[in-house]
């Protein structure tokens, strides 16, 4: 008898004659409770998730009419002599740095002074509270350390956020810059003007590199308000603060004042954004393995310098003991 036949004849005396479509509806039924997890689960599309921030983009926009950098807090203007820096050289060196973090509201200064004086005093006080209510005896010295660490790393934790978060955005922009080049390239190329070419690059790679991105749209926007194109690209290359945005904003200007051809100078700049790109992930595999070292030998050597050398020195100081109860 055929398996088939078996297997028939088990579900007809089981489940009846109508068993095998039992079967199939439960094996359907099953695949579809296996697969919804996944479809439920399911990561959104990055094309999805930025038309549905520019329509809440718009909306609020639309709603509220607010300006290009929002709207002042209100709150943080009752203080804004105490939050704002007095040194127009000091404001100006805090606005940049926020920029280049791509904090580009308005209120950022205060924002940032606001939450290194409330940190800072904040955790003053938690250590004053620790040390003089909370610990036992304590020398002056540790009541003092108790007390002004804390307070110092809520004042400077804010700065240091801000600096990572800069060295994060100009990561990205680094990394992005050569696929930005190559579209820009082709734009240019294909016979659009160079202020059509960037944003149609910029609204292209906007779902994988949104600091990018927006950089390059704030450029072609001051370029459709009228600014002087050198100009807008040298604040571009100060936002970034990056070398190969100074250099590609350097090969702009200089072959429009020449009157080269850009389409040229974009080729031979974008094949060398990509093989610096290429040199940069080779020296990150050459030094793997000189950090890969510090761990093996934290980590391995131990271990097995006990595994060789371990058996050896419990038979010497079992001899040793041995013969000392000889004597």
């Amino acid at each position: 008898m055929d398996i088939m036949e078996i297997l028939r004849s088990v579900t007809e005396g089981v489940l009846g004659p109508d068993g095998m479509i039992y079967i199939a509806g439960g094996a359907g039924l099953l695949l579809v409770l296996l697969t919804l997890p996944m479809l439920l689960t399911r990561k959104t599309d990055p094309l999805d998730r930025l038309r549905a921030e520019r329509a809440a983009a718009a909306i609020e926009a639309s709603e509220a009419k607010l300006s290009r950098h929002g709207n002042r807090n209100e709150t943080l203007a009752k203080y804004a002599q105490l939050l704002d820096p007095q040194d127009e050289e000091e404001m100006s060196k805090a606005r940049k740095m926020l920029i280049q973090a791509g904090y580009t509201h308005k209120d950022a200064v205060r924002t940032l002074t606001a939450a290194q004086l409330l940190l800072g005093l904040g955790l003053l006080v938690l250590g004053l509270l620790y040390s003089f209510l909370l610990a036992g005896d304590m020398s002056t010295v540790q009541q003092v350390s108790y007390t002004l660490v804390p307070g110092a790393v809520g004042y400077y934790a804010p700065k240091y956020w801000v600096q990572k978060r800069i060295a994060k955005r100009q990561e990205e922009i680094q990394q992005g810059f050569p696929d930005a080049l190559d579209l820009l390239l082709v734009c240019v190329e294909a016979g659009q003007s160079l202020d059509q070419s960037i944003i149609r690059m910029a609204t292209e790679i906007e779902p994988s590199y949104p600091a990018l991105a927006g950089e390059f749209l704030m450029v072609a926007q001051e370029m459709k308000a009228g600014k002087d194109k050198p100009d807008v690209l040298r604040a571009m290359a100060e936002r970034c603060d990056i070398n190969d945005i100074t250099s590609f904003v350097t090969v702009l200007i200089q072959s429009q004042t020449f009157g080269t051809s850009i389409a040229d100078a974009l080729r031979v700049y974008a094949s060398e954004m990509r093989d610096k790109r290429v040199m940069r992930a080779e020296e990150k595999a050459n030094v793997l393995p000189t950090k890969l070292t510090v761990g093996t030998m934290m980590f391995c050597v131990p271990p097995l310098l006990i595994i060789l050398i371990g058996p050896s020195i419990h038979g010497i100081a079992e001899t040793l003991g041995g013969g000392a109860g000889g004597f």
